[in-house]
């Protein structure tokens, strides 16, 4: 199947001269949305992980069913002060001051495999702080899984530097 004539691309969204690649037309296939799921369920399968980690908001709606597909569980990684209890925080930089990203206390245990999910994979600058929180906890993190990789924009070499392998379905230059 053909994957990528599932992904609308809206130019100059959310601002002029960027070309967004939207997954919503992809999700509203259910054929198309089901083999997205088998291909990243392939090339997961064979990390044996124990948890899949999802980066808020869109990498929930690939973690989640992927999860389900391998009979694994699934953790959030959100923005500061979206989970509710105890959270554990990491704080990175970006090209005009700084973000933070945070998993709930105790989700995950130390030696625990979790593999990083997201919709897209551009800079890489969420996913390898991601990254480093989920190793603040415990987690060992053989992989990051995307639907979409940006090619050009440095985010596959970025996890490379961590030593995470990357996974992605389909490639769009930058």
């Amino acid at each position: 199947m053909d994957l990528a004539s599932h992904i609308r691309r809206v130019p100059d969204f959310p601002k002029p001269g960027i070309l967004f690649y939207d997954i919503s037309t992809l999700l509203a296939h259910s054929g198309a949305w089901r083999e997205t799921i088998d291909r990243m369920a392939e090339a997961i399968r064979p990390l044996q992980p124990d948890l899949l980690a999802g980066i808020e908001s869109r990498g929930f709606l690939a973690a989640a069913p992927l999860a389900l597909a391998l009979g694994k569980g699934f953790v959030m990684v959100r923005k500061r002060g979206k989970l509710p209890g105890r959270t554990v925080s990491h704080a990175y930089a970006l090209e005009y001051g700084e973000d933070v990203v945070e998993v709930q206390d105790g989700m995950i245990e130390r030696g625990q495999r979790v593999v990083l999910v997201d919709d897209l994979l551009a800079t890489g600058g969420t996913a390898a702080a991601s990254i480093e929180l989920l190793r603040k906890v415990g987690a060992e993190v053989p992989a990051a899984a995307f639907i979409i990789e940006l090619m050009g924009l440095g985010g596959r070499e970025r996890l490379d530097v961590q030593e995470v392998r990357t996974e992605t379905v389909l490639q769009f230059p930058a």
